[in-house]
């Protein structure tokens, strides 16, 4: 897989940019420094120009001025001491010319004798000079022609008056204070160049490591975005990307496959989170040791693995998912307990069932689930045999966001006892309240529930929400029994039974409060666990009732060895009965075998009062339907049930 945009090359590029970032101002700083280093050498060489000029104008020329009035210019005496005490300085090079002139600018005297020459009397230079300041400056030796020298323009002072007779033009060698010049300059931008390569070398190595931490840190982002915390595998995302490139490479044939495991919510809720994690870092290591190094492995969520097989066909995928599930089943320690990881395997193989990514995902799904409703652990997709149709895996994904949303509610149907005409109990209908398509029948959606993980969390809200409700009620004053139905999927959960009294605990309702309803159909198929299930419910003092009794095909030896406390007598029967005699000898049996067995009766879809009376006059104890009582919410069922409109007086009715 790809390392992304902020790779090795853009990690490369950006340190370029930063080292060329970093280059400019180390290379303006570099040039501020030796211009600066530039001016100040030429002001040290015109400040010993000026320091020499001063020496000589005070030492030598001054002295030798006495009393001289340079407007009539020199007497023979004045010229000779001039001479004498400048010919030395000339003769040995540390004064390259002399000028001693008036204000006017004549040259009284110079070195060579000539009256002609120097600056003019406008240069500001000289004015400089006559108004008693020194002037000092490097130009050009345009009298020799070749080099620089130092000009200054000194003032002359009469060492008698101490007043300024006139002004020195004086220029000085400069090439011995340019080579010591040099000289420093040249140590001194070895020194700088140093300094900065240095600096830059700094920057370069601060750009380097930000480059390296933003790539390091681009990398990890990645990973994260892509990979899964806990296990370390490929993530959905990961998953996406990687089954639609095996969908758009070679090899053109291959396998989708959605692994989930069984009972693992058991593991949570029994042994804690801690062991939760762990266990599905054993199932993810097994899972990759199990399988080839070309094959993907991946966590999709949860306790749902997605595997990726390419290049392999039916019989391939299958031995290939035999030897993965044995190494699964290998038993596990977990705080000392041993356990045994089972899972459903749900496979939808490329091209043969689709050619798009969520088609395949869609069929791997259905499999999968086909796998956990039945025995066997690895499912093929089967076309129409395993297949989910579209409006059921639509219902099942906005299902699974509805029970994150809360848009669930509970709908109670008030059961009339027939002796009196009371409230008995209440059952508990869930409704979902869509944020499209409105409120919705169980009809709509229970069946894509079943058919999918989805029926064990379902169950568990509405256990939740029927009991903080009950609890409500019984504070409104109504002490009305509660009951909810629960799925053959729920009864082969282990520990359910230790789960709802769990619950009961929890909510402190007590058990005979609860009544769970297990449909007969749920019961024939006579499976050892759904039995054990129902045995283990009544040991901890909760009711269970057959719900839809007479469409089931219930034995009598089943109904004989569950320890049921009531039969609900289905709708079927009961619509019409004073009009069909042989639906009116099949209830009254069954209402006779029912009280033989100790159990209560309650007949569903009571609608006339015809039947409401037949019902009774047959000895049954309980009815439901339209007749005595919509499915309303608890609050509703309150105020529209009262004691007064809820009885009925069923004995003179009978003998009327």
């Amino acid at each position: 897989m790809g390392r992304g945009k902020f790779g090795a090359k853009g990690g490369s590029r950006l340190f370029v940019a930063y080292a060329a970032a970093s280059l400019v101002p180390v290379a303006v700083l570099g040039a501020v420094l030796v211009t600066g280093y530039r001016n100040d050498a030429a002001r040290q060489a015109e400040e010993q120009g000026r320091a020499q000029a001063v020496v000589i104008a005070e030492m030598a020329v001054a002295p030798a001025l006495e009393e001289a009035d340079l407007t009539a210019g020199l007497t023979q005496t004045q010229r000779e001491r001039l001479h004498a005490a400048t010919d030395f300085a000339i003769f040995h090079g540390s004064v390259v010319r002399l000028r001693l002139r008036s204000f006017s600018g004549q040259v009284i005297f110079s070195d060579d004798g000539s009256t002609a020459g120097g600056i003019p009397v406008a240069d500001p230079a000289f004015r400089t000079a006559a108004v008693g300041q020194t002037d000092v400056a490097v130009v050009p030796d345009t009298e020799r022609g070749n080099g620089e020298v130092i000009r200054v323009l000194e003032p002359v002072v009469a060492s008698a008056s101490g007043r300024a007779i006139g002004v020195l033009e004086l220029y000085l060698p400069y090439e011995s204070i340019a080579a010591q010049l040099r000289e420093q300059m040249r140590v001194t931008y070895w020194r700088l160049a140093a300094g900065l390569v240095g600096l830059y070398l700094v920057l370069a190595l601060i750009s380097w490591s930000t480059t390296r931490s933003l790539r390091r840190y681009a990398a990890q982002q990645e990973r994260e975005a892509l990979h899964d915390v806990l296990t370390g595998l490929p993530n959905r995302a990961a998953f996406r990307l990687r089954a639609k490139s095996a969908l758009e490479n070679a090899p053109k044939r291959g396998a989708f496959v959605l692994v989930d495991l069984n009972h693992f919510k058991e593991v949570n809720d029994t042994l804690g989170h801690h062991a939760g994690d762990e266990l599905l870092k054993v199932v993810a290591g097994r899972l990759v040791a199990a399988l080839r190094p070309e094959d993907t492995v991946t966590r999709l969520g949860g306790d749902e693995f997605g595997l990726i097989l390419p290049g392999v066909d039916r019989d391939e995928v299958l031995a290939l998912l035999s030897g993965a599930r044995a190494r699964l089943t290998e038993e596990i320690v977990l705080d000392g307990i041993p356990l045994t990881i089972e899972a459903s395997f749900g496979v939808a193989l490329y091209p043969e069932h689709g050619a798009a990514v969520e088609e395949l995902l869609q069929c791997a799904d259905a499999a999968m689930y086909q796998g956990k409703r039945g025995t066997h652990g690895i499912v093929v997709y089967a076309g129409g045999e395993v297949a989910h149709s579209t409006q059921w895996l639509v219902v099942q994904a906005e299902l699974r966001h509805a029970l994150e949303r809360d848009e669930l509610v509970l709908h109670y149907q008030p059961k009339i006892r027939l002796s009196d005409g009371q409230i008995c109990g209440v059952e508990a209908l869930v409704r979902w309240q869509h944020p499209m398509r409105g409120l919705l029948a169980p009809a709509d959606f229970l069946p894509a529930a079943e058919q999918s993980g989805l029926i064990e969390p379902l169950t568990d809200w509405v256990l939740r929400r029927a009991l903080a409700d009950q609890r409500d009620w019984t504070t409104a004053g109504r002490t009305w029994p509660v009951a909810v139905n629960v799925s053959a999927r729920n009864l082969d959960q282990p520990n359910f039974a230790d789960s709802v009294s769990a619950l009961l605990a929890e909510s402190g309702t007590p058990e005979d409060m609860l009544m769970l309803e297990v449909t007969e159909t749920a019961l024939a198929g006579d499976t050892p666990a759904a039995l054990r299930a129902v045995v283990d419910i009544v040991e901890h003092g909760i009711g269970v009732a057959v719900d839809d009794f007479g469409v089931g095909y219930t034995s009598l030896s089943q109904l004989r060895a569950i320890p049921v406390s009531e039969i609900k007598i289905d709708r079927l029967f009961v619509d019409g009965l004073s009009r069909n005699p042989q639906s009116e000898a099949i209830v009254r049996s069954v209402i006779e075998l029912a009280h033989g067995l100790g159990c209560w009766v309650t007949a569903e879809g009571v609608e006339t009062e015809e039947v409401r009376h037949w019902l009774y006059d047959a000895g049954c104890d309980a009815a439901q339907g339209t007749l005595l009582g919509s499915p309303l919410t608890w609050n509703d069922l309150i105020e529209t049930t009262t004691a007064d409109r809820t009885r009925r007086d069923i004995p003179a009715a009978a003998g009327s």
